[in-house]
């Protein structure tokens, strides 16, 4: 092996690292979302669900101690096919700021969040955007469909939800900002590729990826 050799092998152990991190965390996405969804008098509305344009799941948002009062996470994004049916290959997401309900307890937090309509979801393949300033958002229900109705559900781009300690409920999540993350779509595709691309190119469900997705067509309402 010649020394170009040897200098490549500790760059290619970092990014197997980093991949492994991602696929961990996607993996922890599916996770989350199947634990809110088993329980159906606790969980996310099925008619809100069936409804959804796009999903978004971030397990383990995290108080930012570099940040005063900031939060931060990362997490992962699937929208309806093009055809309408099933769901997407997942984007990656990058969410910052906003309340995220750490004043229940726990250092961390899973968010979930779903993009009610086509306005949301273009908000969702910009740069980046702000909930409650560029998105209108609210707290989501939880339980049986009938709790949905309401004028803030049937008109929010956004509904959003939080999970700590074990505790899932509707909360708003104003004042936080979504952006695509570009260095986890590369570990998880092996290539660079827009979440615009991804979202919406009906492209083939990667196999670390499979997990997330089959859990929201089970879910989801409508195949």
């Amino acid at each position: 092996m010649n020394v170009r050799s040897l200098a490549l092998v500790p760059l290619a152990a970092v990014l197997l690292y980093a991949q492994a991190d991602d696929v961990k965390r996607l993996n922890a996405a599916a996770t989350v979302f199947s634990e809110v969804m088993a329980t159906p008098d606790k969980a996310i509305p099925q008619d809100l669900l069936g409804r959804a344009q796009c999903v978004v799941v971030v397990p383990g948002v995290k108080k930012a101690a570099f940040i005063i009062g900031g939060k931060y996470g990362r997490g992962f994004v699937s929208c309806r096919r093009s055809t309408g049916r099933g769901w997407s290959a997942p984007a990656s997401v990058r969410v910052e700021g906003g309340s995220f309900g750490f004043q229940i307890g726990g250092s961390e937090t899973d968010v979930i969040m779903l993009v009610m309509n086509k306005r949301g979801m273009d908000r969702l393949l910009t740069s980046k955007f702000t909930l409650g300033g560029d998105a209108s958002v609210a707290a989501g229900p939880v339980g049986r469909s009938a709790a949905a109705e309401t004028d803030a559900m049937l008109t929010a781009e956004i509904l959003t939800w939080s999970r700590s300690r074990g505790l899932f409920a509707g909360i708003s999540l104003a004042g936080a900002t979504l952006r695509p993350d570009e260095s986890t779509n590369k570990a998880i595709y092996g290539r660079s590729l827009e979440n615009k691309t991804i979202l919406t190119s009906d492209m083939p469900i990667p196999q670390s990826a499979r997990h997330f997705v089959s859990l929201l067509n089970k879910y989801s309402g409508r195949k």
